[in-house]
Parts: structure tokens; sequence; C-alpha cells
């Protein structure tokens, strides 16, 4: 078999969606323009922004970092990272790591912080607690804190996450499924608020299949951090992506047409969704909250820290 594009015959992929067969090269190509594509078409970026990575080392922050820096290289965008010491023996520091030898290697700012540091415990404690609410809810609460405070720090115009294709689908039908309007709401290529406290948050990935990422880190021979969390457990968006993963076997291109498709009746519910509501400040971080006290600090108070 030969590259659609080139008719090199040293193929890396072929692409059921779209037929295509591409060399390494034409493959690499592929991606990088459909990245750059997605920031131009949705406006994620630019000229003169300040761009926060939130760089965990695994496969997809990697890759964002690494097609980002082309805008770096041609002088439209700064650059910074974040990475956050979750305090998981044996899995964070590798995670560090990596990070830490990308920005270096880049040239890039890079800023580490533990949740031990900040908020007085670690996950690994939460978790040998008897009664806990399960690691990725403790986690992903203290790491949006924390990636929003360092984004000010910063000075950061925009962060940037790096869900994929398989991301984004999830999320879409999981909230569907659940019959939750209030969070499909919220699901696009840029989440923005009304406080000035908040930084715009991009996904520049989001139309790139997870496996095409994972492909695309390695063709390029970029080292990334592949261990999953100890924590991890079944879940409902493990079964969704199980189900997708399944239906696509036989239907490529329906993780593109559910996103394409929602993306289509995303300004309908986000009319019908939207809220005027004034942010007020947490009493206790003097973050955004809704309520007395942030999610994060409710949960400390209830961890009794």
């Amino acid at each position: 078999m030969e590259c659609t594009k080139c008719g090199n015959p040293n193929v890396v992929i072929e692409r059921k969606a779209s037929g295509q067969a591409l060399c390494k090269d034409c493959f690499i190509r592929s991606i990088e323009k459909k990245v750059i594509q997605t920031v131009k078409k949705e406006n994620l970026i630019e000229k003169g922004d300040k761009v926060l990575v939130a760089l965990s080392g695994g496969k997809d922050s990697v890759v964002a970092l690494e097609i980002l820096n082309s805008y770096v290289e041609r002088h439209i965008i700064e650059l910074c990272a974040l990475t956050i010491d979750e305090g998981i023996a044996g899995y964070s520091d590798k995670g560090i790591a990596i990070a830490k030898s990308h920005t270096e290697r880049l040239g890039v700012p890079h800023k580490i912080v533990s949740l031990k540091d900040t908020f007085g415990t670690n996950i690994d404690e939460i978790m040998a607690l008897d009664e806990h609410r399960g690691s990725c809810t403790y986690c992903g609460v203290f790491r949006r804190w924390i990636i929003n405070r360092v984004a000010r720090e910063f000075g950061a115009t925009k962060i940037v996450t790096g869900h994929n294709l398989d991301d984004e689908t999830q999320a879409i039908m999981m909230n569907y499924l659940e019959g939750n309007v209030e969070n499909l709401a919220k699901i696009g290529p840029k989440t923005e608020s009304k406080s000035e406290l908040f930084t715009v948050k991009i996904k520049p990935l989001r139309e790139v299949p997870e496996s095409e990422i994972a492909l695309y880190a390695e063709v390029k021979g970029l080292d990334i951090h592949s261990t999953s969390c100890p924590y991890a457990q079944e879940s409902f968006r493990k079964e969704v992506s199980i189900m997708l993963k399944d239906l696509s076997k036989n239907h490529p291109t329906m993780m593109y047409s559910t996103l394409r498709g929602f993306d289509k009746i995303r300004p309908a519910i986000r009319a019908e969704m939207s809220q005027n509501f004034e942010f007020e400040r947490c009493e206790r971080c003097g973050e955004p909250s809704s309520n007395r006290l942030c999610r994060a600090c409710t949960f400390l108070e209830e961890l009794g820290k």
C-alpha cells in the first residue's frame, strides 16, 4: 500500500473514516494541519496571546505543547506550562519528569505545583481515608483551582487542555444519556466566563482522535507518560468510551458526526441555559464561587483541612 498523498510505500496509518493511507511525514502534517484549522475556525488563539498549557506529561498535553510551539516560532504567541503534582506515589513523579524535559527542550517557562503544598493534602492521603468521594472528584476540582490561579500568576490569556475527539464525544454522549443539559451547554472548543477571575480555556485537539494523537507522539519520537493512574476505576465514562469504540468499528465516522451534530445545536443549548449570574468570591480563598465556599474549599472543610 502506498501513501495516498505522496506515494511513499511506508504507510503508518490507514484511516477508515476517510479512506486515506498516509506515510509518516504526511501523517504528521495532517495532524498539525487539523489542529491549526481548529484553532483558526474556532478563533481559539489571537496574536499576542500568552497561552498556558496544562501539561501532565501524557500524550494529549505533550502533543498540544509540541504543535502550539509552532506559533511561538512564528512569533504569534507566548507559551508557558503548568504541571500539577497530585502526590500519587510511583505515578506523579514520572509525568512531572516528562513535562519538565519537554519544556526545557522547547524553552517554555514551566511551573510545578503540588497539591500538598497548596492544600495541605494530596491524593494518596485522601484515598487512605475511610470515607472519600473518589480520587477523580478531588483531583479534578483541585486541579482546576490551581490551573486557574496559576494562569493569572503567569498573566496567561488562554489555558490549553488536551481534550481530544474521544474525550469530547464521550462527554457529549454521557450528558445526553444523563439528561444533563446544563453540562452540555459547557462543552465546546472554548470555555469563557463573565468573571474576570476565570481565564478562557481552549481545546485545539478536540477534532483529533485519541489513537492518532498517540501515533503522532510515537512517530515524532515524543516521550510521553503512558501509565494509567493507579486510582482509575471503572466508571460511566469508561462504559461510554467502550460503547463508542465498539460502534466506531462498523461506523468509522461516528465520532466525527457526533461532534459535528452537537456543534450545530450547541448555540441553541447555550442560549437556552444562559444565566445572568454574577460570581461572588469564596470567603476562604477568594476564588469565584456561587456559594459561601468554592468546591475546593468545601472539600477541604470536609477533609478537616
